[in-house]
């Protein structure tokens, strides 16, 4: 799967079918959504960031994410269309639990998601894997490598969230084109694996 973004001219065609996937980026606050996002889209991302106000202290944990200035408040939106003429419509959910509300209507439709996690806060990608497997929903755990995080095994990650044996668990850092891009791979992969 290849991204069209970098391997076809503008206004070419896409030989074989048109197939659009909606694909879910969930983690915790934080953990980088809105810049995966970003990374990978062809067009200009729709933002619904927010600047933090004082309103949020005691609400919002920015316990390792001290110098977040911003927060999604809604959603973000991007796509990406492979070669193969796979489009990905991309839904970045809210990471603070007061705005998990939304998250049933961005899900809705969706074939998989990607649990974006940071090795610093592990604990804030255990409400978004609980409601992947709650709703059956195909997903990977990506581990977004931020500078001067520790770094762990994939099994010592895996043991740590718990997750069942076939999800994949993977390395990216989504501020790489590239490297997002292999995430969104490796989940459309695996939905159809399991689907």
């Amino acid at each position: 799967m290849t991204s069209a973004h970098y391997d076809r001219p503008p206004g070419a065609s896409v030989d074989g079918p048109q197939v659009a996937l909606k694909i879910l980026i969930a983690g915790g606050f934080g953990v980088g959504k809105t810049t995966m996002v970003g990374s990978v889209s062809e067009i200009r991302p729709l933002r619904t960031e927010e600047v933090l106000t004082d309103v949020s202290t005691g609400v919002d944990d920015l316990s390792g994410v001290e110098d977040k200035s911003t927060t999604t408040v809604a959603m973000d939106f991007g796509r990406i269309t492979f070669r193969d003429g796979i489009s990905l419509y991309l839904f970045g959910t809210p990471g603070q639990q007061r705005f998990w509300f939304m998250w049933d209507e961005l899900a809705y439709g969706a074939v998989g998601a990607v649990v974006l996690a940071d090795t610093r806060r592990l604990t804030s990608s255990f409400a978004s894997i609980d409601y992947f497997e709650r709703r059956k929903t195909p997903f990977v755990v990506a581990v977004n490598c931020f500078d001067g995080a520790r770094r762990y095994s994939m099994e010592e990650i895996r043991g740590a969230l718990d997750v069942d044996p076939d999800v994949p668990v993977i390395l990216c850092d989504v501020r790489e084109r590239n490297s997002a891009k292999e995430v969104l791979i490796t989940l459309v992969e695996h939905a159809i694996h399991v689907g």
